[in-house]
Formats: C-alpha cells, structure tokens, sequence
C-alpha cells in the first residue's frame, strides 16, 4: 500500500510547501480510525481512502482537499464523529468530510421523484464547496477501478448509477478525462460483449491499415513545421464507449463510423491556434458544419479549444482541438483548476472558472419551487450537454443527439412527417433544414404532399433513425441502378479473391450478413452501404486469416530476388501486416523496414536503395521481436502479472530490463516475439486493460537502424 511518505512525495511534486505534518497526521488517523475494516476484496479498507488522496493528489489539489478525501469514510463508517475531526483537523476539512458523508448517503437510484430531491441536495451540497463534489468523483473513480471484488448485481446498479449520474456531472464540470474513464468502467460491467466487440475492431481496424494515429500526427506536426508554429500534436484512439454510443445514435457498424480518432494540438499563443487551424485546412478538407470555436465562445466552466473535423488519410474523417497550454490545463482539470498548485503557489490560470461563479449559474435555474419532475428535467438539461429537448407546438417534448436538424426533429416524431418535410420554424422564425437546434426551442415542422427526401439530407441529418428513413427511401428511388452497380463491385472483389460471385455465394453473404435476400445486399453494395470486402469476408473468412502450416521464416517477405537476405529493421521492428519497404546494403542484403520509420529519412535521396515488400500471406511464426516501453505501478506482484497476461496472449517473453525505477513506479522494455501485427495488438490491448499498467507503448529507436544488417 502507498505510504504516507509516497503521498506527501507526491503532493510535494507540484506543492513543495505542502503541510507536512498535517498530512501525515490525517494519514495515521484514518489508518487507525479504519484498522481492522476490511475491502470486499480483502484488502485492509484504508487502501481506498488513501486512493482517492492520490487521484486527486494528481490533479495537484490542495491539501485540504488530500486530507479530506483521507478521512473521508470515517465519520460515517468508524468510531470519528465530527467534533473529534473538527478539534484535530480544523473546522474546513470538518465540513468537508461531512459534505462528503452526507452525499455518499444520497440514495441516487431510487424513484424519479426520490432521485430529483437527491439531485436537488447533491446540488445544494456542491453550491457550498466544490471541493466536497471533486472528492467524491474520485471516490468513485476508485470504486469503479476496484468493482470486480463486488458481487454481480451489486457491480450492475453502481455501473448505472455511475453512467447516469457521476459520470455525466465529471464531464459538466469540465473533467473529461474522468468522465471518459467512469463511463468506460460502466460500460466494462453493463454490457462487456460491446466493449469487448469495439476492441475487436480496433485490433482488427489497425491490422488492415496500420497504426494510422501516429502516421496523421507525423503529418499535422510537418504542416505545422512548415508555417513555422510551435505545437504539440497528440492522437489517440477513442474510447470504447464513445465508439459504441456513436453506432447507437446514428445507427451504424464499426466499418461506417468515420470520427473514431482524436487529435489535440496544443500552443503556445491563441493566436498559434488560429494560424494552426487555417494549416490544418489548408493541408485537409474540413468537413462541413463540424466546427466549433470555443475560443471565443467559452463553455460555462471554462473549457477553451476550437474544434474541427477534416478529411484525413483513405478518406477517414479526424476530429482536431486546438489549444493553448493554459486552455489544456483547464480541458484536463475543469472547475478544478481553481485549486491547482504549481511549485508551491496557488496557479494563476486565467482561464480557470471561480467555482462560486459556476455553481451559482448552474443552480441559479433550479427554483426551490419548482415540483420534482420540473426540477429533474432542469437538471438533465444543465448535465446531459451532448443531448438537447425541444418541443413540438403540442408540446411534447423531443430528446434528440446535440447537432441536430430540424430534419432529425421531423423524423423523431414520425418518418412520414419527416420525409414530408419542406421546411422548419423555430421559436415562430422560418430556418433552413441544416440549422442546429439548441435546448428547450420549440419546433414547427413544415410538409407538403408529394415531398420525398433529398441526397443532401444524409449529411444534414445527425440521427442513425433520419439517416436510414433517407437512405431507405433513396434506395428505393435509385433500386435497380444501385442492384447492377451492386452486381459489378460483387464480380470485382470475388475475382480479386480468385473465386466467382454466384448468387448461391451471394445468398450466402446476405443470409451472413443479415440482409433481406439477394437484390437486397446487391442494392446495398451500390449504395456504399457495404463494401466488396465485407461480402468476400463474409463466406471466405479464411482468406482474411489464413490457417495451416507456418510460413518459413526466410520466405516471409515477397519482393526480394533469390539471391537476396533479408533482415528486420532492430529501429522499427516491422511485423506482417504492417507496410514495410526494404533498403538495400551491399555486401548485408536487405533491411526490411515499416512504411513509417524515422530512419528511412536517412535515404529519402537514394531512390534506386528501396525495394517495395510485401509480407507474405498466411499465419507467421511467433519470431518476430517486437520491444514494449512499459511503465507499471510499484507493487508487489506486479511484474508478475504483467508477465502473466504476455503468456497469456500466447507471446514470449525473450528480454526484459529496467530503465528507471523510481519509488511508486517502475519502467522496463519488454522484448515480446509475437506472429504478427494482430498478435502485438492483442498484447498491447491486455496490457492497457490492466490497472497496474500506467502506460504501455511500442519502443522504436531510429539509432537502431544499422543494427539489422548483421
């Protein structure tokens, strides 16, 4: 267990004049209030208070805050009353633990009207002192990290309690970090064949074009080079949830969803952010009604960043941020900003929200008065920000995603009406169709007989129910152009295969596909709706992975001559299914490469040096080395397990050393010898799922380059 000594290091970090002493006495107090009371999973109880102190230890709070979340279990679940922790610890970390108690003894998923007086005091608790609310978000950020200890359905009501609840109010105040994590633990209990499916994908999505986030970032960082702008560029992947929660809303597979990756670019100046914004759409084609300037429209807890969608690499679309420095400190930490420490002062963060400000707009709507279904419909409008209410002149109210159309609106309420629809009014004033509708705007649909859906309505429309209401009907129109384009594409990719689109084979793939029949999947492949690849995956899995004997390791790369060796790049580590090209030693033979390594820039003016390889298909053996920069939590057991989920991948183990230790954590390389590209994707996602990893990456050194010719 982390020790008082770790976590004073740790706030000492970011506040070198941390109060020493007092957190060293609320530390021997809790452990002494909480001796003998024990976790669900068996460890001593004191283990998760001092969790919660370092969460938020790492959002440099201040110390009040630390001893509160220490203390924050034991006037309600030991022997301490209030007046013993107010004489010792002063009556601010007094009332800050009370806070705490009184909202962990909400009852938060009881009835609606239960759960809008509940919503109500949670409320009324946070008007008082932030701080009390950020305690408790990190309390649950740990419960949910440790929920497997907990029985099953125990486990089921506090993963919806945090994804109604908890996990909305992190993102609300600007905690988005956290909102993700809650909302991907919720999702890892409620429904884990979705999350597990989305991974699926990925691993899948990254065999078939690479590792396609650090190739766009090398290429936003060359732009940015290029207009001489100082930025860091970071990418990532999206989380599970996020994917899953698009397919719902717009009704669409994996393969259909364009935005599944997120790129920040982070400056120096706000006027950086404008110059990288005009390179970035100079560079690519921005998508149409996906662009947000926070900047000069702040959110109400102070988040800054302009948001845009481009055109990436094969077409996929990316979503870019862009920030300065100050406005990411506020992006990771929201209303929390206000109390950060850096060097042992208070940070003057001109972005930061007064927390005062900000909970007194977000309450100043909810009226005492108002009765609870009001009160609790208020409150999901002030939360739920990715969602809007509108009503229609009766009314009623329509939930729809945010960015939605008047379009989405007509077909929420009936696909006749929406396919009728001409036109739209808001609040009594005529709007064109792809006007974005805001919360609590009243909405007057206009039709007219006769009227069908319109091409451009795909993109103006938002929701997967308006999208294939216009799809269907388009297809309809366009049946039989679509079923002999349909009909072409199929020949096409089932002869790239080397086997013949019957309509045996092509009832075969629909009946794989749940598609209606026939004429219905030919129509759906000349829509785009599908692709020739999919239909060929769907009857010939096989020759996606191909089984049987492994591939001799000196025939595993095509493209050499006979009398040519080829040896794998000690810089990149290249694995099947990765692009890969050769460069040509004389006297060393051939040095195989990925597509993207540092190294070849060594070679960019000796064309007549590079050999375009290819991996051979079929099923590799597992001798490719590939090394894993991996940082882990200093504990006992650890290592072991980290070694233990390897083996469990069925990869080995064939070096491992430690390249900084330091005392609450340890970083290592990891030489692993996997098969292919898919394999080391199935590593590196069961590494990342483990708690105990903080981060995992691949190790490539360019400085390597020559180390492949022996």
């Amino acid at each position: 267990m982390t020790t008082a000594d770790d976590l004073i290091a740790t706030v000492r970090t970011y506040n070198p004049n941390t109060n020493q002493s007092l957190l060293n006495d609320a530390f021997l107090f809790g452990a002494e209030m909480h001796d003998g009371q024990f976790r669900h999973s068996g460890e001593p109880y004191f283990t998760h208070p001092v969790a919660v102190a370092e969460i938020l230890a790492g959002q440099q709070m201040d110390d009040a805050t630390i001893v509160t979340a220490l203390l924050h279990d034991t006037i309600e679940d030991t022997k301490a009353s209030y007046a013993q922790v107010e004489k010792r610890f002063g009556h601010e970390i007094a009332e800050l633990v009370d806070g705490v108690t009184k909202l962990t003894n909400l009852q938060l998923t009881s009835t609606q009207t239960k759960q809008a007086e509940n919503f109500r005091k949670l409320f009324m608790a946070t008007s008082r002192d932030l701080r009390v609310t950020l305690v408790k978000l990190a309390d649950r950020l740990h419960n949910m990290r440790t929920i497997k200890s907990m029985r099953p359905e125990k486990q089921a009501q506090k993963a919806r309690e945090t994804m109604d609840i908890f996990a909305p109010l992190a993102g609300r105040m600007g905690m988005q970090w956290m909102r993700d994590e809650l909302e991907d633990l919720s999702f890892r209990v409620l429904n884990p064949e979705g999350r597990n499916s989305i991974l699926r994908r990925y691993i899948t999505l990254q065999r078939e074009t690479g590792d396609v986030v650090q190739k766009i970032t090398a290429d936003m960082r060359v732009e940015l080079e290029k207009a001489d702008i100082e930025a860091d560029v970071q990418g990532r992947a999206k989380k599970p949830y996020s994917i899953w929660r698009k397919m719902q809303e717009k009704d669409q597979g994996f393969s259909r969803l364009s935005d599944i990756y997120g790129f920040r670019i982070i400056t120096a100046t706000e006027a950086d952010c404008y110059r990288a914004l005009g390179a970035i759409h100079q560079r690519w084609r921005a998508v149409p009604g996906r662009f947000k300037d926070y900047i000069s429209q702040p959110k109400s807890n102070g988040y800054r960043s302009i948001h845009t969608t481009v055109s990436g690499r094969d077409g996929k679309r990316v979503e870019v941020q862009i920030r300065t420095r100050e406005m990411h400190e506020v992006a990771e930490t929201g209303v929390a900003a206000h109390w950060s420490y850096k060097n042992g002062e208070r940070v003057e963060n001109r972005f930061a929200v007064d927390p005062v400000h900000w909970i007194s707009s977000l309450t100043e709507r909810l009226d005492d008065d108002q009765d609870h279904e009001d009160f609790l419909e208020a409150v999901k409008l002030e939360m739920y920000t990715d969602q809007v209410f509108c009503f229609t002149p009766k009314g009623d109210v329509i939930k729809l995603p945010r960015g939605a159309t008047p379009i989405d609106f007509a077909y929420a309420i009936h696909t006749r009406i929406g396919s009728a629809c001409v036109g739209a009014k808001v609040d009594g004033l005529r709007v064109p169709l792809w006007t974005r509708l805001k919360n609590g705007q009243s909405v007057e649909i206009i039709t007219a007989e006769g009227q069908t859906p319109q091409v451009t309505w795909i993109d103006i429309a938002v929701t997967g129910r308006a999208k294939t209401a216009i799809r269907r009907s388009l297809r309809e129109e366009d049946r039989e152009r679509f079923i002999r384009l349909g009909r072409e594409l199929a020949r096409v990719a089932f002869e790239n295969v080397g086997k013949k689109s019957t309509d045996k084979a092509l009832r075969l793939a629909a009946k794989a596909l749940a598609v209606e029949g026939l004429e219905e999947l030919l129509s759906r492949l000349g829509s785009a709706e599908i692709t020739g690849r999919e239909v060929v995956r769907a009857i010939y899995p096989e020759l996606e992975q191909q089984h049987g004997d492994e591939i001799d390791q000196g025939r595993a790369v095509i493209g050499l001559s006979p009398d040519q060796v080829q040896h794998r790049g000690a810089c990149c580590q290249p694995v099947p299914g990765e692009r890969i090209v050769g460069i040509t030693f004389r006297g060393h033979g051939v040095v195989v490469h990925s597509i993207d390594c540092a190294a070849l820039a060594d070679y960019e003016d000796q064309p007549e040096r590079w050999l375009d390889l290819h991996w051979q298909e079929g099923t590799h053996g597992a001798v490719n080395t590939v090394t894993f920069d991996v940082t882990i939590v200093n504990a006992s057991g650890v290592l072991g397990r980290i070694c233990t989920l390897i083996g469990e991948q069925n990869a080995n183990i064939s070096d491992l050393r430690f390249i900084d230790r330091k005392p609450d954590y340890f970083r290592l390389l990891i030489d692993v010898d996997l098969r292919d590209a898919e394999h080391l994707h199935r590593v590196m996602t069961a590494l990342e799922a483990e708690d105990n990893v903080s981060s995992i990456k691949r190790y490539r050194d360019p400085g390597l380059a020559s180390a492949g010719r022996g």
